[in-house]
């Protein structure tokens, strides 16, 4: 008899030998046990997860001799002919080979016909995403409204990509993909009946590889048991595979963690005997990141799936929080950057080097005493720097404003902009009061100098507003007169707001250049003061 590859002898014949998949497997085994049956099923997934599986096991539990029932006999000439993929009423379609809307009534002309063996006639659709939309169109009204002994099964790998008016059709069921538990159990399953000696890293990388996919993962077994000669050997595996061992990402990062250039190079010379791929090895430093960054804030979350779980909690310890998420970051970046590098190699060195140039100093953990690192003027960049509390100056308020009152007025700068804001003035005519320097009110005329800067303003129609306005406030008729010659004696309110400001913003600068914090920042990294980028506190 000729050898039959392990993704198809071990394929489960019934709900039972499932790996995974509880919240499909519920629902089918409730509807067939409660003969309560839609007459489209539709299951999406990644590849290798059981969608066409499941729609075989569920076409022969509807077309089982002993009856309707989840459990399936799995002995009859229904149940056999099923396994053996020559049951005429189960109906098999590649869709991406089917893709025409000829075919597609082609094989709809004997929907109408009933079942010539089975209970049912049962048309699996694989890949339905790739019909075309005339296809789809032929489709609908049969899907709708099926005869009663007509089942569909679809399954697709991109359900976006199908109409809604499919899917509305359809009882929906999205498949998962499997966890590494769930893949490494059954390989060992199916290594412990098929007698095959392994190691314990070998099944997990496998199961790493395959991504979530069973299928994957047993199509890999079956071609690694044949690369270790009847075996499976961890470095065989990883040969095979193209990947390199854990201990070597967990040297490279404790080289970093020692901030050793040195020992990381070397690490990577290691690596590089394997002949990895750069890509690959760069996005598992990520990964084993990503773990020790969740070792650091909930230690009791790290499993042992990838048996790396001492060496992730050791450089959580190692390594600070700032760190993690910085190497992290680096690396992400890294590896959209890594194809433009002339060669992979180089490329993954100078994200490693990356990593140790933009470490912050000011962290020394005490698993690595002594480190050393760069001199920065007047203070050890290793040393930390203490920021010392120091009350900063408030912005102080600043001097009143001259007087400005004319005969009989005693009315100053500050005052006449609190008249200009009671004063229903708006745009030009409001601008042009606040650019002009009160002098005092003297039978029953205003006296108002305007700012030689701002003599644009000036025009009838705003001096007109600005009476009105002032006749409303003094609560009788009084005149304006400005003037616009020669230099102002008094300040306007709007001179008196741009000095005030100019007055807290030199404060601001003040304080923050005499400021023992910053002055200790900038000894220590030789930095400077961006002066333009201080604001005073409102």
């Amino acid at each position: 008899m000729s050898y039959q590859v392990l993704a198809r002898k071990w394929r489960p014949r019934n709900f039972t030998e499932l790996v995974g998949q509880d919240h499909v497997q519920r629902a089918l085994v409730n509807a067939l046990d409660n003969d309560r049956l839609h007459h489209a099923y539709l299951f999406t997934g990644t590849r290798g997860v059981g969608k066409t599986t499941i729609a075989r096991i569920f076409a022969k539990a509807l077309n089982c001799e002993e009856g309707v029932s989840s459990s399936p006999c799995g002995k009859c000439s229904a149940c056999e002919e099923i396994n053996e993929g020559r049951f005429i009423d189960l109906i098999e379609v590649d869709a991406a080979s089917r893709t025409k809307v000829e075919d597609t009534r082609e094989l709809l002309e004997n929907v109408q016909y009933a079942p010539t063996r089975g209970r049912y006639k049962v048309y699996l659709i694989d890949e339905v995403h790739m019909l075309s939309g005339h296809s789809f169109n032929a489709l609908l009204k049969t899907l709708e409204e099926p005869p009663p002994h007509v089942k569909f099964l679809l399954a697709t790998t991109d359900p976006q990509r199908l109409p809604v008016t499919i899917l509305s059709r359809c009882l929906q069921f999205n498949l998962k993909s499997l966890t590494l538990p769930q893949i490494t159990g059954q390989i060992d399953t199916i290594l412990e009946q098929e007698q095959v000696s392994s190691e314990e890293g070998a099944v997990r990388q496998l199961a790493f590889a395959a991504n979530g996919s069973m299928r994957d993962a047993l199509s890999l077994l079956d071609q690694a048991i044949a690369y270790g000669d009847g075996g499976l050997r961890e470095d065989e595996v990883c040969t095979m595979l193209g990947t390199i061992d854990r201990d070597v990402i967990y040297r490279l990062l404790d080289a970093l963690s020692q901030d050793d250039a040195a020992l990381v190079l070397e690490e990577i010379g290691k690596a590089d005997a394997f002949a990895p791929d750069y890509s690959s090895l760069l996005a598992d430093v990520v990964s084993a990141l990503q773990r020790i960054a969740i070792a650091q804030t909930l230690p009791d979350a790290i499993d042992d799936s990838f048996g790396d779980r001492d060496a992730v909690l050791a450089l959580a310890g190692k390594l600070s929080t700032e760190d993690v998420q910085l190497y992290y970051q680096i690396g992400l970046i890294g590896r959209r950057d890594l194809p433009l590098s002339p060669e992979p190699r180089g490329g993954f060195e100078m994200v490693m080097l990356r990593m140790l140039a933009f470490r912050p100093a000011a962290w020394v953990p005490d698993a690595v005493p002594g480190r050393a690192r760069s001199q920065a003027p007047q203070q050890s960049a290793g040393e930390p720097v203490v920021l010392k509390p120091s009350a900063r100056p408030a912005v102080g308020t600043p001097a009143p404003a001259d007087k400005a009152g004319g005969a009989g007025s005693g009315t100053s700068t500050g005052e006449w902009a609190g008249i200009i804001e009671t004063l229903s003035l708006k745009g030009m005519a409001r601008e042009m009061s606040l650019n002009c320097a009160f002098h005092g009110v003297d039978d029953d005329i205003v006296q108002l100098s305007l700012d030689p800067a701002h003599t644009h303003l000036l025009g009838k129609a705003r001096e007109e507003q600005l009476e009105a306005a002032l006749c409303e406030y003094y609560q009788r008729k009084v005149t304006v007169r400005i003037t616009k010659e020669g230099k102002l004696e008094s300040e306007t309110p709007a001179g008196q707001r741009t000095r005030e400001q100019h007055e807290r913003q030199q404060q601001a600068e003040e304080s923050i250049l005499q400021d023992e914090n910053v002055k200790a920042i900038q000894n220590a990294f030789g930095g400077s003061v961006n002066q333009d980028s201080i604001r005073p506190r409102d």
